[in-house]
């Protein structure tokens, strides 16, 4: 599913929380580098919406997409679409993701 957030495409796909392999949504920002996820579709919009916002009113100093990582304060689990996510946007390998955790 695509759609429009707050002028910014968003891409909504099926996913699995990692660790649990429940099944979820991830929903990408990737003009952003930003992902977040939810149980329902509508769960992971408005949750991506939020990190959209929360993007937007962020010192433009901290607005280097692809570089920093904001993850989760609530301790939600992350979807396995968004580790590969992060993994992609740090640009090395899944063994030295494991090692900065």
């Amino acid at each position: 599913m695509e759609t429009t957030i707050l002028n910014y495409h968003v891409v909504v796909e099926p996913d699995t929380y990692t660790g649990t392999d429940e099944p979820c949504f991830t929903a990408y920002c990737y003009e952003l580098g930003i992902a977040d996820g939810g149980d329902t579709i509508e769960e992971a919009l408005e949750r991506i919406k939020d990190a959209i916002e929360c993007y937007e009113s962020s010192p433009d100093e901290e607005k280097t997409s692809g570089t920093s990582i904001v993850l989760p304060s609530d301790n939600r689990t992350l979807t396995t679409g968004t580790v590969k996510m992060l993994i992609a946007q740090l640009g090395i390998s899944v063994d030295e993701f494991l090692k900065l955790l």
